[in-house]
């Protein structure tokens, strides 16, 4: 029943070119991800970038430590500006997550964009308010810290002296 968004942002001290060198191989979204997700990435062969129509499948376990198959679909890029990965087998209904970076004065403005919907309707809608909200903000919150520790703390001082 319920479809809902999630909005972050982060400013990353880096150049556009090593951002997105970053966040289109899909390899680095491991080492975004909290460990106790048990990420994988089960797809054999995948290239080093993403493209229009790449399928990559993961194992994850977000909820009690139970594993979980998820297929997404890389379904627009954009290079160094965007790109858009839909699910097509996993746990919600709709999930479609929008991936921007543009160029700001002492680095790079990255912004994600989840709209989601969850299985099981008003059950899920429950679940939204009190497990699946929660467990989103945590995950990327943790990617903040990550990226962080990979590019650098953003400093306004010094992006406003640049």
């Amino acid at each position: 029943m319920g479809f809902y968004q999630l909005h972050k942002q982060q400013k990353i001290p880096s150049t556009l070119e090593e951002v997105w060198s970053f966040i289109s191989s899909p390899e680095n979204l491991k080492k975004i991800t909290p460990v106790y997700m048990g990420f994988d990435i089960v797809t054999e062969n995948l290239r080093e970038k993403i493209y229009p129509g790449m399928i990559i499948g993961y194992k994850v376990r977000p909820l009690l430590g139970i594993p979980t198959r998820w297929v997404t679909e890389i379904t627009h890029v954009k290079d160094y500006e965007y790109f858009v990965d839909e699910q097509r087998v996993g746990p919600y209904s709709i999930w479609h997550h929008e991936h921007h970076i543009k160029a700001i004065k002492g680095g790079v403005l990255m912004q994600d964009i989840v709209s989601y919907k969850p299985p099981y309707g008003l059950l899920g809608s429950a679940a939204n308010s009190f497990i699946i909200r929660k467990k989103l903000d945590e995950i990327f919150n943790f990617r903040t810290q990550a990226v962080e520790l990979i590019f650098g703390k953003w400093e306004e001082e010094s992006a406003s002296k640049q």
